[in-house]
């Protein structure tokens, strides 16, 4: 309904026939306000947002954490594939790696320009839609949404694997320990941005130093003391699935093993959409930022790769049936423990503290990676949805002024796909990247034709010069990650990514459909230009007070509805007790009350129907005419006095909601249990109007959404 926003939910409304009919409210907070208030603390003001804003050091592990965490599973995903083909083929690594970090400082590079032209926070959304159209736009925003949802579970999911090698339990329960990890997160980013990053600044930059210490540790031991450091598969021999591949089949195997180490670069994108959560000067310090997670994430990827070419390490796709110990088949006994794993164990020594250290910052990081789609999904949710593409809650920001119906939603889908695939990282992770690519490409070719804009009419030659390079760096971001994208659909479309090209699709359909409810909604209530014309006015207005017995609240209903001078003015009661309706009518005689009693009968004690059926009569025979339908009701002030009372008045309201012509009204009363609550809200320092709607401040765009999809 127009103007009606299902967050506005301060109160309950019930009505209790045999108690008068009358309406009564409560308070919804005074049954989740102190649990909220112990989960996500106290509510903020909207002008301490500024307080919330990252500095870099913080900025680095929210943004930042799910590419820096990625080493820990993707030299692992290269080497699953090269696998295939035995172990032979792990010779191709290193120059996989080389392939991987040239693409990852391609996109840092590409994406430093995007975060200086578009500083607004649309990130890919809004590079696309403003160079390239609404639709080029909303692909990317498909892609996107399906990419944090997928970070979320791909991330959890591997980390559920890292924690399971030491904790059996965590194995043999992998979804509900997925679910769980994934509520505590929604929790802790319920908190506000700015809290959450603190509490993973701290494990995500001991699990970069513990990668740092591990490649330092492992090249002093072998370039040094030339030590022969053993991963503990070292002695095991991989029965390959297509032994001796040459031609075509290798360079596809290749490429895949490629696009399978291309997971270290998702979560790029997610400085750029949330340059505004940065601290002044924001573009400069998004592009600072940009520059040291490539840095990181690069050096920890290539170091973990050669420590694994000389550890020897060996991984399988099915390692129950492809690793061999002496000829012998591993059995479904056997935990393939990941990569990093399996090289911290090589070069720190099993049970050692620095192994132990690295092991558990590893799982912890790796569920704090998620947190990346945590601040980019509802951002991202929030400018749609004020574009008009999302429902607006979307862009409604909560007590800890963070996008809290964003996280919801995120934190929902993710659970639904941890659920469906069972938490396993490998299947998961088929779906990956896809959507990532789709945004990057569309993204850098949208900059590309930023730049030939400005270039057209730009003439001082130093900005020119600028501008030039920009759009050359723009240009390779584009064809090599499109290159990318190609090769990434040919060789996992068939291993998952259908599915999420199937999302995308369903993403961008639900929102095409909603922008289109939108404008036509925006059409149909839009005001008309000039005066207002007189023809629409109703001719008449008939009250209609609904009563059922007489007391304070009915003769307050009966009192405000005589101030508003209607034409008509009728009270309404509805027979579904003869004794009750009977003393009524002797009462109301004996008062003396001037209003017209009218009483509908119900056969079958229906409340609602008989009320509706004398509005709509009343309809029928003036069209023309309003119906000031008036419901006087109490306000109570515990929750468990709501449980004395049905929801017959909630259905009425409902219903006479969506009949033309006929217009509600409230008269409260307020009994003395409410006053007391109200008082004792007031008191409470962090009272601030529990369960009102609120709105994120406008966000600063370079351009405004168009008036059609």
């Amino acid at each position: 309904m127009p103007g009606f926003h299902s967050a506005d939910r301060r109160v309950f409304t019930r009505m209790c026939p045999e108690q008068g009919g009358e309406l009564t409210i409560l308070s919804v907070s005074k049954l989740t306000d102190v649990p909220k208030r112990i989960l996500i603390g106290r509510a903020l003001r909207s002008d301490r947002l500024g307080e919330t804003l990252l500095p870099k050091r913080i900025a680095l592990p929210v943004f930042a954490s799910d590419p820096l965490s990625s080493v820990a599973y993707a030299p692992g995903e290269v080497l699953l594939v090269l696998s295939i083909a035995g172990v032979s083929a792990y010779h191709f690594s290193p120059w996989i790696a080389l392939a991987v970090v040239v693409l990852m400082f391609t996109v840092v590079a590409s994406y430093r320009q995007n975060v200086h032209a578009y500083p607004s926070g649309g990130g890919d959304y809004e590079v696309a839609t403003t160079n390239l159209g609404p639709k080029a736009g909303l692909t990317v925003a498909s892609a996107l949404l399906v990419d944090y949802v997928l970070t979320v579970a791909v991330s959890i999911a591997s980390g559920i694997e890292n924690l399971g090698s030491a904790v059996p339990f965590v194995v043999e329960h992998k979804v509900f320990c997925a679910v769980a990890v994934i509520v505590l997160l929604t929790l802790m980013n319920l908190r506000g941005v700015k809290e959450s990053g603190k509490l993973f600044a701290i494990p995500t930059y001991v699990f970069v130093a513990g990668v740092f210490i591990m490649i330092a540790w492992g090249a002093y031991r072998g370039l040094v003391l030339g030590d022969h450091m053993r991963a503990p598969t070292a002695g095991y021999e991989i029965k390959a699935e297509h032994q001796g591949l040459a031609g075509f089949a290798l360079v596809f195997l290749l490429l895949r093993a490629f696009s399978s180490g291309c997971a270290a670069l998702t979560g790029v994108e997610a400085i750029s959409n949330g340059v505004p959560a940065f601290r002044k000067p924001k573009s400069k310090n998004a592009a600072s930022t940009l520059a040291a997670m490539g840095i990181l994430a690069v050096t920890m990827f290539c170091g973990i790769i050669v420590l694994a070419m000389t550890t020897k390490v060996r991984m399988a796709e099915n390692p129950a049936h492809d690793l061999l110990d002496k000829g012998v088949e591993v059995g479904s006994g056997y935990v393939q423990n990941p990569v990093i794993s399996q090289v911290a164990e090589a070069v720190f020594g099993d049970g050692s503290f620095f192994f132990i250290l690295l092991a558990a910052a590893t799982a912890l990081v790796l569920f704090l990676a998620a947190n990346t789609a945590y601040n980019g999904f509802p951002l991202l949710g929030s400018i749609l949805a004020q574009d008009r593409y999302l429902p607006r809650q979307l862009h409604t920001r909560g007590d800890r002024l963070a996008f809290s119906n964003g996280i919801v939603l995120l934190a929902g889908a993710a659970i639904l796909l941890v659920w469906i695939y069972g938490a396993d990282s490998t299947r998961l992770i088929q779906l990956y990247i896809v959507g990532v690519f789709v945004s990057f490409t569309l993204s850098q070719t949208g900059m590309v034709r930023h730049w030939n804009r400005h270039l057209a009419t730009e003439k001082d030659q130093t900005k020119r010069r600028q501008m030039v390079r920009s759009r050359a760096i723009n240009t390779f971001g584009a064809f090599f990650t499109g290159l990318v994208l190609v090769v990434v659909l040919g060789t996992k479309f068939t291993h998952g990514a259908w599915v999420a090209l199937l999302g995308m699709v369903i993403f961008y359909a639900v929102m095409t459909a909603i922008r289109k409810h939108y404008d036509r909604v925006s059409e149909e209530i839009a005001a008309p230009e000039g005066p207002s014309d007189d023809s629409v006015r109703p001719s008449r207005v008939h009250s209609v007070v609904l009563i059922s017995k007489i007391h304070r609240p009915t003769l307050r209903a009966l009192a405000y509805a005589k101030l508003m001078r209607s034409d008509t003015l009728e009270a309404l009661s509805v027979n579904v007790d003869p004794a009750e309706t009977k003393a009524l009518q002797e009462e109301w005689e004996r008062r003396g009350i001037t209003v017209p009693l009218k009483v509908l009968d119900s056969p079958y004690r229906e409340i609602t129907r008989p009320v509706i059926e004398y509005v709509k009569g009343l309809r029928r025979e003036s069209p023309r005419d309003v119906v000031s339908v008036i419901i006087p009701e109490y306000v109570v002030g515990h929750w468990y006095e709501q449980l004395l009372h049905n929801q017959s008045a909630l259905r009425l309201k409902g219903r006479l909601l969506f009949t033309p012509g006929v217009m509600v009204t409230s008269v409260p009363y307020q009994l003395e249990s409410s006053e007391v609550a109200k008082k004792r809200a007031r008191k409470r320092q962090d009272w601030n109007a529990p369960g009102s709607v609120r709105r994120g401040p406008a966000q600063e765009r370079t351009h405004e959404p168009s008036s059609k999809n």
